[in-house]
């Protein structure tokens, strides 16, 4: 993203995107072949992937897919606060 949110902004836009995605989700299971709501999933996904990577970078992974393992720090994802908790969004 090209602006910088703040944290709550982030999460917001985070929530919006992944909606948009499971929404044309359901539509492509009906519409497999469709191919303007084919390139808005590829878009949308695109930028929610996007916002979770730089959401992991900035505050701690909110996914798995976006959380750093290593040996030493183990799943040190698990430490930072929920987006639910206080500290969180």
């Amino acid at each position: 993203m090209s602006e910088r949110l703040s944290k709550k902004e982030l999460f917001d836009h985070i929530n919006a995107v992944s909606f948009a995605v499971d929404d044309v989700k359901l539509f492509l299971d009906t519409h497999p072949c469709d191919e303007e709501a084919l390139a808005y999933f590829r878009e949308h996904s695109r930028m929610r992937n996007e916002a979770l990577k730089e959401y992991a970078a900035r505050f701690g992974p909110l996914t798995i897919d976006t959380a750093v393992y290593s040996c030493s720090d183990k799943w040190n994802w698990i430490n930072e606060p929920w987006p639910w908790q206080e500290g969180g969004c």
